[in-house]
């Protein structure tokens, strides 16, 4: 990380990531983000969001901001990137609405942040250090703020995301392409990083994740209408078992036909974090 003339006071809180990005790679979880916190940014009074960790292109901020400003006209969002050299990059794609800084989980945005994207940020990191970093983002949140955070695929088919508020994780979200797995437990690769490494037997999220598995064996048979219908059906087996959302906007077949499903954050939450 480079600090230049900087006081140790002032440099970025992180370290710079492998930056690897791309056009649509966060396409659902801008999806999600402005289906179920469509009230949020509706009723805000000014709706700052922060894209933290955008890496080596910009394309994903510019993405975040077009599908949200289809919500709020007048959402204002701000790429935080701590690569000095990608900040410059990304200058010449300011717009109304839209602006580049350098920082870290700090958050140097001028102001709190309604919601806070980070994707792919926290890989390189563990586990004591992911949830120190969820407690530093979720203090900078303006009043009934949300972080969204997550890691997906090289181009987006497989995603997870835990959505956090003042009171810490709230929900676990996974989304996929439905084409693009043989078993839901595939996409334990993309847990976050306070999970990834509980997905061992006696963890609740291994639990989950067998259950899933065993539901997508039994709904076999839908797959001779699709794989939409056999996740759909999937999911409804699961959620006799599970406290799967089931009712919108974080449930339901309208989400589920998309490949999603989210649950509680506490019904796979580790023992001892």
């Amino acid at each position: 990380m480079s600090g230049g003339g900087e006081t140790r006071a002032r440099r970025p809180v992180g370290e710079i990531t492998r930056g690897t990005t791309g056009h649509n790679r966060l396409r659902r979880s801008d999806r999600w983000v402005a289906e179920v916190y469509r009230p949020l940014l509706v009723s805000a009074d000014r709706p700052l969001v922060v894209d933290l960790g955008y890496g080596a292109s910009p394309v994903t901020t510019s993405e975040m901001f077009a599908r949200l400003r289809r919500v709020r006209p007048d959402v204002e969002v701000v790429g935080v990137e701590i690569d000095p050299v990608r900040v410059a990059a990304a200058k010449p794609h300011e717009r109304r609405g839209l602006t580049f800084v350098r920082g870290g989980f700090e958050l140097p945005v001028g102001g709190r942040p309604l919601i806070v994207r980070a994707f792919n940020v926290l890989r390189q990191y563990g586990e004591a250090q992911a949830w120190e970093a969820w407690d530093l983002l979720r203090s900078r949140l303006a009043p009934g703020g949300v972080v969204v955070e997550g890691t997906c695929s090289e181009i987006g088919h497989r995603a997870a995301w835990v959505a956090l508020d003042a009171r810490g994780p709230r929900t676990l979200t996974l989304s996929t392409r439905l084409s693009g797995f043989e078993r839901p437990s595939d996409l334990a690769e993309r847990l976050p990083k306070t999970l990834i490494h509980r997905n061992v037997p006696g963890e609740r999220v291994h639990a989950f994740l067998r259950d899933f598995d065993h539901a997508w064996s039994v709904a076999a048979p839908y797959g001779a209408y699709g794989l939409r219908p056999r996740w759909i059906a999937s999911v409804e087996r699961l959620a006799v078992r599970w406290p799967v959302a089931t009712a919108p906007p974080l449930g339901g077949r309208r989400r589920w036909r998309l490949g999603e499903l989210t649950i509680p954050w506490q019904a796979l939450a580790p023992d001892r974090p």
